[in-house]
């Protein structure tokens, strides 16, 4: 051993006496504990020097008012420093090992200390520190050092743990098979590497080989293990290990490890399971409740994420910013923007906003989900701090409302803050001009992302430009680039195959369905929802069965909402009505819009009692029928003449359900009024309408005054029709059956 070691390894965990002296330049001289407690209650008063740690006299944490000053390897520091220091994540894994050290086998450490093999220790120390400051070149120098002076055998453990902490666990697992560590602290350390490596599988196993091997896991242990388990979704081992630690009794004290256990059975998607353990945890805290409200959250159930809130506020637990993210997703997806505005207040009352870039985008999302895009925006302007994902979160809101010019606006004042687009970005302004149908803008962008190179690694950019050329007119131009793709993937061919549909071309979409198919790549719902559509347009099927046997083969039938509404509509434009409420009927999760494809199905074919039927089973499942709805069954009640009933539904869609009529609701109405003879109750509604008159509403009047041969009310709709188009050939044609069938001659001066 050199003279100089002892200098160059002295940077890890110090001695007692040697912390005393250090201590004594904290200007108040107060005891360390209450210097803690201090930093706990506002750490943003104290800076952080733990990246510069060069030296044993410079401190992690110093008071940036009294210079007080703080080291998270202090000999004095109470053992509720440590354990308060690991939960908030200040300490890196070697320092759990520490806390062992301290709590558990002092008295190997002082041992050490006054052996004969004090010259060992200053090794172990500079290792610890390595591993904090993840020095792995440094690390690599004393293990040499230490191979030189044959101590390698005494360092093991130590060794170990600095590989492990600093990332190269091939070396690590290397010296724990050559020395077989009997230290369970070691183990931990490795397990914990091993999870964060993303090699989950490995963690597990050797968790298993360290009980076999007599070892028993303590409460950190157990706590890693958890997280390899919910990573591998190992429920059965989950169980297993949550069975362990109830019979140990661990969860008693542990909040971190109960922590553990939530978060664990969050990621089994066993949310039941996880509020479970929650309720019988003796004491929880806010990282308790904010796991299980983000798995409400990620899961899809946002009504229980903010009833987990309550209840975490009747608890007098205080909501943190990770709280209030996830809240703001859930109030994003209820569209519960009064409940947005709440969390909102409360998130400015605790001063969090400042330079949380997170919750400020948070904000944003939540506003621009519940269609509240002027407040988006007034938030996004109020930030301190604006990023690229921020004005992304407000630009891809806009272009998905259909607002095309915000999206330019927005894209220059981000510029202008010196952020440039990221391919996200690109996307929503490709969207937007085919909004607005820009084309020209759409190719400037076409040019600026080819000059990037960006197509070829973002797929999504592809498809984004083969929909943008599809929706400014130019389908020729759109199956151009779609052709020049570099890698063509399922949702550049759902892009393709969704504009030749929604121009009509349902030929074309076959033929790129079967390109699709030969390529080997398998459609999903979008693909399914497309070829359903082109099949109700061409009336074949046969093809729509084919289609519909496809879906089944994939196992996506009730899964997909959208999917689920296109074969039923499906089937109903081809007029199999009873196949169409089949299939209604298996959907396992049906919406009002799956309820009026088949409504509008027997509408058209004439079966309006059936049509009636439908939206009573429907009003039965507690479904709120919508314009649509009614407007099927108007027309179902045209059909059969069914004057009462029609009065009924028209009157009960503006007085019970609040909808405004359109015009052709009203058309519907002049219609029937018209079948009935009613032609003065038409005129009468005809008059009451609250926009000015339209063509098909006089053009109904006029065409049950020729039916009915009224002459005179047949004249007063001609001259409101004239009004509107002066040239209608329609209009003329009407009105001298009208004259015809009286057997009055035509005025030509007043007609």
């Amino acid at each position: 051993m050199t003279s100089t070691l002892p200098s160059t390894a002295n940077v890890g965990t110090v001695s007692y006496s040697e912390e005393q002296q250090r201590s004594q330049g904290n200007v108040r001289r107060r005891p360390i504990g209450l210097l803690w407690k201090d930093f706990f209650k506002d750490p943003s008063q104290w800076r952080d020097n733990r990246s510069n740690n060069a030296s044993q006299t410079f401190p992690h944490f110093q008071h940036k008012v009294t210079g007080d000053r703080l080291w998270v390897d202090g000999r004095l520091n109470p053992p509720w420093v440590l354990d308060e220091l690991r939960r908030r994540g200040l300490t890196p894994s070697v320092d759990r090992e520490h806390s062992h050290v301290l709590q558990r086998n002092d008295k190997r450490c002082n041992k050490r200390i006054v052996d004969d093999d004090e010259k060992d220790f200053p090794y172990v120390t500079s290792l610890r520190s390595c591993t904090f400051n993840k020095d792995l070149p440094r690390g690599i120098r004393i293990h040499r050092e230490i191979l030189r002076c044959g101590v390698e055998n005494e360092c093991a453990d130590a060794l170990i743990t600095m590989y492990a902490g600093c990332g190269a666990i091939d070396e690590a697992k290397d010296l724990f098979i050559d020395y077989k560590s009997r230290d369970i602290i070691t183990w931990t350390v490795l397990i914990a590497a091993l999870i964060q490596q993303g090699e989950t599988k490995d963690a597990l196993t050797l968790f298993e080989c360290m009980k076999q091997e007599g070892l028993s896991p303590d409460a950190i242990t157990f706590t890693v293990t958890l997280k390899a388990c919910g990573a591998m979704k190992a429920v059965n081992t989950g169980n297993s290990i949550h069975g362990e630690i109830a019979r140990l009794g661990l969860l008693i004290s542990d909040v971190v490890l109960g922590n553990a256990l939530i978060d664990m059975y969050v990621k089994f998607g066993h949310l039941m399971k996880a509020q479970q353990v929650l309720e019988g945890l003796p004491c929880r805290d806010t990282v308790s409740w904010n796991t299980l409200i983000a798995g409400y959250v990620q899961h899809q159930q946002p009504e229980k994420a903010l009833a987990c809130f309550e209840r975490m506020q009747r608890e007098a637990l205080p909501p943190d910013a990770v709280t209030f993210v996830c809240l703001l997703k859930a109030c994003g997806t209820l569209g519960a923007v009064d409940m947005g505005e709440q969390i909102h207040e409360q998130i400015i009352n605790q001063g969090l906003m400042e330079e949380n870039i997170v919750l400020g985008t948070a904000l944003v999302d939540m506003y621009a989900k519940c269609g509240a895009l002027t407040k988006a925006q007034t938030v996004l302007k109020e930030l301190s701090v604006r990023d690229i994902v921020s004005w992304n979160t407000l630009i891809s809101s806009y272009a998905h409302q259909g607002q095309g010019e915000e999206v330019f606006h927005c894209i220059e004042q981000m510029q202008l803050e010196g952020i440039y687009p990221s391919p996200i970005t690109f996307g929503c302004i490709l969207k937007a001009c085919g909004t607005v149908g820009d084309i020209v803008k759409g190719e400037q962008i076409h040019d600026v992302i080819s000059r990037q190179g960006l197509i070829e690694f973002h797929n999504s950019l592809g498809s984004a430009l083969v929909d943008m050329y599809a929706k400014c007119g130019s389908l020729a131009k759109a199956k151009e680039v779609f052709d020049g793709l570099p890698s063509r993937d399922t949702v550049s061919w759902s892009s393709l195959i969704a504009e030749y549909v929604q121009q009509g071309e349902a030929e074309q979409a076959f033929d790129c369905f079967k390109q699709m198919q030969q390529e080997g790549l398998r459609a999903d719902g979008i693909t399914f929802a497309c070829m359903l559509k082109a099949c109700a347009i061409l009336g074949t099927v046969n093809r729509g069965r084919v289609v519909h046997d496809e879906i089944l083969k994939e196992g996506l039938l009730g899964t997909d909402a959208m999917l689920d509404n296109a074969l039923v509509d499906m089937y109903a434009k081809c007029g199999v009505l009873r196949k169409a409420q089949l299939v209604l009927e298996e959907i396992p999760f049906r919406d009002v819009v799956c309820w009026n494809a088949l409504i509008a199905g027997y509408a058209q074919q004439g079966e309006s009692d059936r049509a009636l039927s439908c939206f009573r089973k429907m009003e039965l499942e507690g479904f709120h029928p919508d314009a649509s709805t009614f407007l099927s069954l108007l027309t179902s009640c045209c059909h059969l003449g069914l004057l009462e009933e029609g009065c009924k539904c028209f009157i009960s869609m503006i007085t019970r359900y609040n909808i405004t009529p359109d015009v052709n609701h009203y058309t519907c109405m002049v219609d029937l009024f018209g079948r009935a003879g009613q032609l003065q109750k038409a005129a009468c509604l005809i008059a009451q309408m609250p926009f000015s008159d339209h063509g098909s509403v006089i053009s109904a009047l006029l065409t049950a005054c020729r039916k009915l041969g009224d002459m005179s009310l047949g004249r007063w709709a001609f001259q409101r029709a004239l009004q509107l188009d002066e040239i209608d050939g329609a209009v003329y044609a009407l009105m001298c059956d009208i004259y015809s069938i009286t057997g009055s001659q035509v005025d030509t001066e007043n007609s």
